[in-house]
C-alpha cells in the first residue's frame, strides 16, 4: 500500500463520514420536529401535510443513505479491488486500437456504475414516490427513459471521449488547455440544442394557449427585457406529480417551461411571480456566473489532471498497474480514475457552491418582489413547498452544506420584507 493508497482512503473515509453523519443530523433534526407545523407557516400549511413532508424526507435520507454506502463500495472495488485494472487489461487483449481499448474500458465502467444505480431508482421511484402520491411513470416508461439515456450517452458522450483521449494522446504536454476547450464548447453547444433537440426526446412540450396567463406573463417579459422562443408547457405530469418551472438554453434558443402540474397549482399572479423569480436569475446573470465558475473549475481540474497523468503513483496508488499499459491507455485510466475520486478530494467545496448558490435565490426573489407581489410569491411557494412534500424543518447544518435554496422559513421572512405597503 503507497502513500497515496492511504491518502485516498483518508479522503474517502473523511468524506463519507462527514456526509453520512449530515444526513443522520438531517433525519433527527425532521423527526425532532414532526409533531408541530413551525410557527411561521401554522396559518398556511396543515399538521396532516407537515407530517407527510417530514415521513418523506425520512425515507428519502434512508434510502441516501443505502445509496451512499453502496457507491462507496462500488468505488473501492473499482479501484483498489481491482475493476478497473481488469477491465483494461480484458479490453487491451481484445481490442487492438487503444484509443478504442481504453474507451470500451471507460464504457464498460460507466455501464456497471449505471446498472448499479439502477435498483435505488426503481425502489426511489415505484416504491417512495409512489406511496407518497407523486409517481405517474409507469415500469414502460422508465425502461423506455433509462434505455434512451444509455443511447444518448452512447451517440453523444462516447464521440466526446473519443476526441478527448486523442487530445491526451496527440497534442502534447499542454493537451489539458485544449481538453478543456473541447469540453466547455461542447457544454455550451448541448445547453443551446437542449430546449429543441434532446428535451423533446422525453417530454411534450405545448405553446401556452392566448389568453390572460399568456398575456401577464408576456407582460412581465416586456418589462424586464427578455425575449424567448417562446412560452411552453411541459408534461412533467406523465412521470411525477411535483411541480417546477425553469428557463432553458442559451442566445437566440431560450425557453420558458411551466410543468403542466404547476400551472394546475397555481393563479395566474401566482405564476407570473414564479416567473419573475426565474427571470431575475437571468438579470442578475446569474446562469453566467455559473458558467464562468464552472469553466474555471473545469479548467483547474484538467490542469491537475495534466500534472498526475505523469505519475505512476497516481495509478498505483488506485489498483492500476501502469507497466502493463501503452501511453494510450494509461491516459485513459487517468481520466477515469481522475472523475472517480475527485469528489472525495472537493466535498469542502461543496457548503461554499451551496452558499452561492443561496446568494442568487434571494437575489432573484428580490427582483421578482420589484416586478410581481412578493406576497404571490410567497403563496405559490407555501404551495409548492406542501404539494412536493418538501420538508420546512431542514437541519441548518445539513442545509448549509446541501441546500440550493435557503430554507422555506427564511425564504419566506426574506420576502416578507419586500412586500411593499399598500
Amino acid at each position: 500500500m503507497n502513500s497515496f493508497t492511504v491518502i485516498f482512503l483518508i479522503a474517502l473515509t473523511l468524506s463519507f463520514s462527514v456526509q453520512f453523519w449530515l444526513a443522520k443530523r438531517h433525519a433527527d433534526h425532521v423527526a425532532k420536529h414532526r409533531s408541530a407545523v413551525p410557527e411561521a407557516f401554522k396559518e398556511t400549511v396543515s399538521l396532516e401535510a407537515h407530517q407527510k413532508a417530514a415521513d418523506y424526507t425520512l425515507e428519502k435520507s434512508r434510502l441516501g443513505k443505502i445509496d451512499s454506502i453502496i457507491s462507496v463500495a462500488l468505488l473501492l472495488i473499482l479501484t483498489l479491488g481491482g475493476g478497473i485494472n481488469w477491465a483494461f487489461e480484458f479490453w487491451a487483449a481484445t481490442v487492438q486500437s487503444p484509443l478504442i481499448a481504453g474507451l470500451a474500458a471507460l464504457a464498460s465502467v460507466f455501464l456497471v456504475m449505471t446498472l448499479v444505480e439502477i435498483p435505488t431508482s426503481v425502489y426511489q421511484t415505484f416504491v417512495i414516490e409512489e406511496k407518497y402520491g407523486f409517481n405517474k411513470s409507469t415500469p414502460q416508461q422508465f425502461i423506455k427513459d433509462q434505455l434512451l439515456q444509455l443511447v444518448l450517452v452512447a451517440a453523444i458522450g462516447m464521440p466526446l471521449l473519443a476526441l478527448i483521449l486523442w487530445v491526451m494522446d496527440s497534442i502534447g504536454s499542454l493537451w489539458w488547455l485544449w481538453a478543456w476547450g473541447i469540453l466547455i464548447s461542447f457544454s455550451l453547444l448541448m445547453s443551446w440544442l437542449y430546449p429543441t433537440v434532446i428535451a423533446p426526446l422525453f417530454n411534450k412540450f405545448t405553446p401556452m394557449e392566448e389568453g390572460s396567463l399568456k398575456e401577464r406573463i408576456q407582460g412581465l417579459l416586456a418589462r424586464c427585457g427578455f425575449n424567448s422562443q417562446g412560452i411552453f408547457i411541459m408534461d412533467g405530469s406523465k412521470r411525477s406529480g411535483h411541480g417546477n418551472a425553469y428557463f432553458t438554453g442559451l442566445g437566440n434558443n431560450k425557453r420558458i417551461v411551466f410543468f403542466d402540474t404547476l400551472i394546475n397549482s397555481l393563479d395566474d399572479e401566482e405564476l407570473e411571480a414564479i416567473l419573475a423569480h426565474e427571470l431575475g436569475h437571468f438579470k442578475c446573470k446569474h446562469t453566467i456566473k455559473m458558467l464562468v465558475a464552472n469553466a474555471v473549475m473545469t479548467l483547474v481540474s484538467f490542469a491537475v489532471l495534466g500534472w498526475l497523468i505523469d505519475q505512476p503513483w497516481f495509478y498505483n496508488g488506485l489498483g492500476v498497474e501502469l507497466p502493463s499499459y501503452t501511453t494510450s491507455l494509461s491516459h485513459a485510466a487517468a481520466l477515469l480514475l481522475f472523475m472517480l475520486v475527485s469528489s472525495s478530494f472537493t466535498f469542502f467545496i461543496q457548503p461554499i457552491i451551496a452558499y452561492v448558490q443561496r446568494k442568487f435565490e434571494f437575489e432573484a426573489d428580490n427582483f421578482a418582489s420589484s416586478n410581481a407581489k412578493a406576497e404571490k410569491l410567497i403563496s405559490a411557494l407555501v404551495k409548492l413547498f406542501e404539494e412536493n412534500a418538501s420538508t420546512l424543518t431542514p437541519d441548518p447544518l445539513y442545509s448549509a452544506f446541501h441546500y440550493s435554496h435557503p430554507p422555506a422559513a427564511i425564504r419566506i421572512a426574506n420576502l416578507e420584507s419586500q412586500i411593499r405597503p399598500a
